[in-house]
């Protein structure tokens, strides 16, 4: 259900939730980041974190990963991946939660299920979900938002609409700007 996103209420006591692929970096179609050297950061992203970071107080990744399932990584490989994104973009999330099982499992951690938002509860007891904000590209991103009673922010990518966003922006950048706009 569309709600509206106060924009102007965000402030450090807000938590963020972000998806990766077509979020942070460039979308493999088909496919999986599966080293470093795959991981391709989006225009404007470390500026758009950057403003995120002294925007929200808690900032968290989530992320479904299941070429691990899959075979085609390892752990070991999404750490390196990872490694290397916090180091480009110099910028070091409070947690990074992913869920490496196939979809076929129906796992309770693999979005659009929320097990990874409620984790993020238990580890910050802090993050209330009536004031958080899931921004992503797929219509997963937008459920687990949605199913978790936090405000979504829809980025056009692996889905090409989410009506029911309660925010359309064309990047990360966009929102972090509209955020800046709208400062308090």
């Amino acid at each position: 259900m569309k709600k509206v996103l106060p924009i102007g209420e965000i402030d450090r006591s807000w938590s963020l939730f972000l998806d990766r692929d077509g979020i942070i970096n460039e979308r493999i179609v088909d496919g999986y980041v599966r080293n470093p050297a795959e991981f391709v950061i989006l225009p404007d992203v470390r500026e758009a974190m950057a403003h995120l970071r002294r925007r929200f107080g808690r900032i968290f990744l989530v992320t479904n990963q299941q070429g691990i399932g899959k075979g085609l990584m390892g752990v070991q490989d999404l750490e390196q991946v990872h490694g290397y994104m916090e180091a480009e973009l110099e910028f070091p999330f409070d947690r990074i939660y992913f869920c490496s099982e196939l979809a076929a499992a129906n796992s309770p951690f693999r979005k659009p299920e929320i097990g990874m938002a409620l984790q993020a509860q238990r580890d910050f007891p802090e993050v209330d979900f009536s004031r958080s904000v899931m921004v992503g590209d797929a219509v997963s991103d937008m459920l687990f938002g949605e199913k978790a009673g936090m405000y979504t922010v829809f980025i056009p990518g692996a889905a090409a609409s989410w009506p029911d966003a309660d925010l359309q922006c064309e990047s990360l950048y966009d929102f972090a700007q509209r955020l800046k706009k709208r400062t308090r």
